[in-house]
C-alpha cells in the first residue's frame, strides 16, 4: 500500500530589511503569529499603489495561516493626520465624515480585490490615551523632550538609529521629509506629539491640547493589540525611511529588552507606464479607475505576476495579458466540470510560496497544471483550482467567468435575444441574418458556440 503520509511543509524563507538577507521565519511563538502591517491614511479613494503593500499583507497571512494553527494579523486606519484636515476643509466637509467615508470606500475596493480582512483594524483616534502612555515613557527615560508644545523623540538618544534602513542618519536626512520645527534640539528629531489650533483635531494632554504624530500611531497600535514584540511588520519600502525607522526608534526605547518586529517585510513601488505615479503627469490609478475596465481577478493576477519585492510596472497590456491567462484557467477548468479543490496545496506550489512569497514561480506552476488538465487530466484541474483559489484566483465558475458583465459590452438579455433571433432565422433558412447577427455579436466580443444542447455564448 502506497504511503499518504502528508509530506512536511518546506521551511519558509523570507527577506528581512533589517538584516538584508533571507533567512528562515522562526515565529516568536509558534502557537500564536502576530503581524502588523501599516494600513491607509483615509482622506481619498485608495490608489493601485496602496493595492501593492496590501496584496503582499494579503499573501504572507493566507500562507502563515497555512502554516501555523493561530495568525492575529492587524493592519491599522490612520485617522488622524494633516492631510485629512487640508482635505476636509477643501471639500467643507467635518473630518468624521471624511473619514468614515473614504474608509467605507478603502473597505468596498479591498473586498471587490478579494483580499482578506486584518483581524483586527484599530483606528489612530480610538488609541490616543496608548500613544499618550508611550510619549510619557519616552519622556520619563530621557528619549524625549518637550518644547513649546511640542514632544519630540532625541534620535541621538538612541544609538542604533539608522540601522533599519541601513544607512548614516546625517545620510538619512538628506533624503528625507524632516518636519520643521524650531524647537528641535537636533534637526533629525522627530514630532511624537504637536499643539493644534481652535480649527484642528485635538485632544488634551499633559503638554496641552494637540494631535499626535504620525510614527508614535503604528507604535502604539501594534503594542496594544501584538504586544511589546512581535513577529512580522510590514509595509511599502516608502515607509521604510522614516516612518519604520521611527517606529523602531521610538518602541525600542519605550521599551527596553523588546525586540518590537522580529522581521521587517517591505515590498518595492509601482511605476505606471515606467514613471512614478502622479497626478501631474497624468497617471495616477484609483483601484476603481482600473476596476471599472477590468475584472478584479484579472488586476490581481497581474500583481502577483512580479515579486513583490521587484518594482512592478503597471500597464494596460499586462492586465490584458493577465486575462488571458485567467482565460486559459478557466478553459482548463470548463473542460472538468466535476472537479473540486485538492484537500492540499500542490507541493511545488507550497514550495514557490515558502521561497520569500515568490508568486511568479508560483503562478508557473499553475501554468504547468492547466496544461495537464487541457490535456485531459482532472486531478491536475483539481490541483489547478486549489492553488489558484489559495491565490484569490479562479473563484467564478468558468460560465460566469466567459459571460463578464454588462460594462464588457452587450447585456446579458440583449445577447440571448440576439441568440433567439438567429435560432429563429436558421429555422426559417435565413442564414444571411443569422450569420449577420453572429458577427454582429463577434463585433461586441461576444463568441457563439452552437452544440447538441443549443448554442451558448462567451466574451472573448
Amino acid at each position: 500500500m502506497a504511503d499518504t503520509t502528508p509530506l512536511p511543509a518546506p521551511t519558509l524563507m523570507l527577506h528581512d530589511s533589517h538584516r538584508r538577507t533571507t533567512l528562515p521565519f522562526e515565529p516568536l511563538d509558534p502557537a500564536h503569529i502576530r503581524v502588523y502591517y501599516c494600513g491607509p491614511t483615509v482622506y481619498d479613494l485608495p490608489h493601485i499603489g496602496n493595492l501593492r503593500a496590501m496584496l503582499s499583507a494579503d499573501i504572507l497571512t493566507r500562507l502563515l495561516r497555512r502554516l501555523w494553527p493561530r495568525v492575529t494579523f492587524v493592519r491599522n486606519i490612520t485617522d488622524v493626520d494633516d492631510k485629512i484636515t487640508a482635505r476636509a476643509r477643501e471639500n467643507g466637509e467635518d473630518i468624521a465624515s471624511l473619514t468614515a467615508r473614504t474608509t467605507l470606500d478603502f473597505h468596498q475596493d479591498t473586498s471587490a480585490m478579494g483580499m482578506i480582512f486584518p483581524d483586527i483594524e484599530p483606528r489612530a483616534t480610538h488609541h490616543i490615551p496608548d500613544m499618550l502612555e508611550m510619549i510619557g515613557r519616552l519622556i520619563a527615560s530621557g528619549h524625549a523632550y518637550e518644547a513649546d508644545g511640542h514632544v519630540l523623540f532625541s534620535v541621538s538618544s538612541f544609538p542604533d538609529y539608522g540601522a533599519l534602513s541601513g544607512r548614516d542618519p546625517d545620510e538619512l536626512l538628506a533624503g528625507a521629509r524632516v518636519e520643521v520645527a524650531s524647537c528641535k534640539r537636533d534637526p533629525g528629531d522627530f514630532v511624537l506629539w504637536k499643539p493644534s489650533d481652535a480649527d484642528q483635531p485635538g485632544w488634551d494632554s499633559p503638554w496641552g491640547r494637540g494631535r499626535p504624530g504620525w510614527h508614535i500611531e503604528c507604535s502604539a497600535m501594534s503594542r496594544r493589540y501584538l504586544g511589546e514584540s512581535f513577529d512580522i511588520h510590514g509595509g511599502g519600502s516608502d515607509l521604510l525611511f522614516p516612518h519604520h525607522e521611527n517606529e523602531r526608534a521610538q518602541s525600542l526605547c519605550c521599551f527596553p529588552g523588546s525586540r518590537f518586529a522580529n522581521y521587517w517585510l517591505h515590498n518595492a513601488m509601482l511605476l505606471v507606464d515606467g514613471e512614478k505615479m502622479s497626478k501631474s503627469l497624468g497617471n495616477f490609478l484609483t483601484m476603481r479607475d482600473v476596476l471599472d475596465k477590468a475584472p478584479a481577478e484579472a488586476l490581481r493576477l497581474f500583481f502577483l505576476g512580479s515579486h513583490y519585492r521587484s518594482t512592478l510596472n503597471f500597464t494596460w497590456s499586462g492586465v490584458d495579458t493577465a486575462k488571458k491567462t485567467l482565460d486559459r484557467f478557466y478553459r482548463a477548468l470548463e473542460a472538468h466540470p466535476d472537479a473540486r479543490p485538492s484537500a492540499e496545496l500542490p507541493v511545488a506550489f507550497l514550495a514557490a510560496l515558502c521561497d520569500d512569497l515568490n508568486t511568479p514561480a508560483a503562478l508557473a506552476t499553475l501554468h504547468q497544471m492547466a496544461a495537464r488538465a487541457l490535456a485531459g487530466e482532472t486531478d491536475a484541474a483539481a490541483d489547478l483550482l486549489s492553488a489558484a483559489q489559495f491565490l484569490g484566483v479562479l473563484l467564478a465558475t468558468p460560465g460566469d467567468w466567459f459571460r463578464g458583465s454588462a460594462a464588457d459590452g452587450a447585456d446579458e438579455q440583449q445577447i440571448e435575444n440576439l441568440i433567439r433571433e438567429r435560432l429563429a432565422a436558421r429555422r426559417e433558412k435565413n442564414f444571411a441574418r443569422a450569420d449577420e447577427i453572429r458577427n454582429e455579436l463577434a463585433a461586441q466580443g461576444i463568441t457563439l458556440e452552437d452544440g447538441p444542447q443549443g448554442t451558448t455564448w462567451r466574451r472573448s
